[in-house]
């Protein structure tokens, strides 16, 4: 076990990511650098005999008022989660870095499928605990259901004859009543995050603000990280970003405006990135996240609806699974997280 030191560690890890089945951006050195300052990365690397990397956990250290540094991990560890001796590795060196940094906990929230039970034992066994009783977006820092399409070996055709008969109408719909889809630079980004606001408004979350997504595209773009524009009459109604790494695209941030929904911009962007995927080789676009409730009357159903009508599957995944190394400190710390969770929803419901 060995930890990513130097330029050269980096690059070795940067290819390894990129080249394993289980790439996800989140554990990249890109990503880590959108987080900086207010998270320091860490990357923990497990080797063979002969020194190669086999195994890798990208940890994000952040230090909390009060309660000190707590460490997390999002969408990792990246080697064969059915290893115990690669696992093993990877936590002994999540174990000396809780030392480095007194750490009160590390956090892990694995695309790994809940019902994988091999992995469950294995965590259980290396001293992890799980929290997998999730159900909405509040309740996790990363979805615990998401949508992915399976797009392997498949060709525009075969993926569009799979979407329900209404999506292909409406992606049709939007060509024909002239929407068109430009790919944006940077300077559009500003176009972006004003339709973004619009949505935040109209549909109840937070946004973030313009220059965190400048620092997107400064840290991933242009190879890991594009900006698709909608326009109608020159005019942008609506604007994507997709992003690429290994063997995956993700959909991570949608806007759109008031006006012109009735032209279906969004399914034509959708469908763009989805042939960008093609494009690319991928194994999965991933749509991320919806609700585990996919009951009609769940304010959130239309999300789900939206993203299975492209023919994807809904995902479950474990959820968190987590090593408190001072238990009594993190049990304060999860409290004051839930109470500070509930007070902005309430904020947020009186201010409307």
């Amino acid at each position: 076990m060995r930890f990513v030191d130097s330029e050269e560690s980096k690059k070795e890890y940067k290819k390894f990511l990129e080249e394993n089945e289980r790439c996800n951006f989140q554990q990249s050195l890109e990503w880590a650098e959108v987080k900086k300052p207010n998270w320091k990365p860490e990357v923990i690397l497990a080797e063979n005999e002969d020194g190669n990397i086999i195994g890798s956990l990208c940890v994000w250290i952040r230090k909390m008022p009060i309660f000190g540094n707590i460490m997390y991990a999002s969408r990792g560890p990246v080697c064969d989660i059915h290893d115990i001796a690669v696992m093993k590795q990877i936590t002994d060196g999540a174990k000396e870095l809780a030392k480095k940094y007194n750490a009160i906990v590390l956090r892990i929230e694995p695309d790994v499928l809940k019902s994988d039970k091999t992995f469950r034992d294995i965590v259980t066994n290396l001293g992890y605990k799980i929290k997998d009783d999730a159900k909405d977006f509040k309740d996790e820092i990363q979805p615990r259901f998401v949508m992915q399409l399976n797009i392997k070996n498949k060709t525009e055709e075969e993926i569009l004859a799979g979407f329900k008969q209404k999506w292909r109408y409406n992606v049709r719909l939007a060509q024909k009543k002239g929407v068109v889809i430009k790919e944006g630079k940077r300077e559009d980004l500003k176009d972006f995050h004003k339709i973004m606001l619009t949505t935040g408004e109209r549909d109840n979350f937070i946004t973030r603000p313009l220059s965190y997504f400048e620092k997107m595209y400064d840290c991933l773009g242009p190879d890991h990280m594009k900006l698709l524009m909608a326009y109608y009459e020159d005019k942008p109604i609506s604007g994507v970003i997709p992003i690429f790494y290994g063997n995956k695209t993700w959909y991570l941030y949608g806007a759109s405006s008031n006006e012109h929904r009735n032209l279906m911009p969004n399914y034509l962007l959708q469908w763009e990135m989805i042939k960008m995927a093609i494009a690319r080789h991928d194994d999965i676009y991933d749509f991320r996240g919806v609700v585990g409730n996919v009951e009609k009357t769940h304010p959130q159903y239309g999300l789900y609806r939206f993203k299975q009508g492209f023919g994807a599957d809904l995902i479950e995944w474990i959820g968190e699974i987590y090593m408190p190394f001072k238990p009594i400190t993190y049990k304060l710390y999860r409290f004051s997280e839930k109470a500070f969770r509930t007070i902005r929803q309430i904020k947020r419901k009186i201010a409307k």
